[in-house]
């Protein structure tokens, strides 16, 4: 499983946190409320030519929403951001 390739090059050195939130209010968080869904999880993944989008879009949300409400929000962006480091190598430093 691999993530966006831009995420990856910006990424080589580590990330900011702050990088981290602005890279998926401009790559995934496509209607700008704030809020990831599973589709647009899926979406970004399906962009990025991945097979299997949806099932992979429900572990990603399994991982990060904590509170069970169907989107990732402003709170739980940090429960992506461990997920993004623990599955794909990317650092992200708080």
């Amino acid at each position: 499983m691999s993530i966006n390739r831009s995420v990856e090059n910006m990424a080589k050195g580590g990330m900011s946190m702050e990088e981290f939130k602005a890279w998926v209010r401009e790559n995934i968080d496509a209607d700008e409320d704030g809020k990831i869904t599973k589709d647009e999880l899926a979406d970004i993944i399906r962009r990025n030519g991945e097979w299997f989008a949806g099932w992979k879009a429900r572990k990603w949300m399994r991982s990060a929403d904590s509170n069970r409400n169907g989107v990732v929000d402003e709170i739980e962006i940090g429960n992506l951001a461990e997920f993004v480091q623990k599955h794909f190598g990317i650092k992200i430093i708080s």
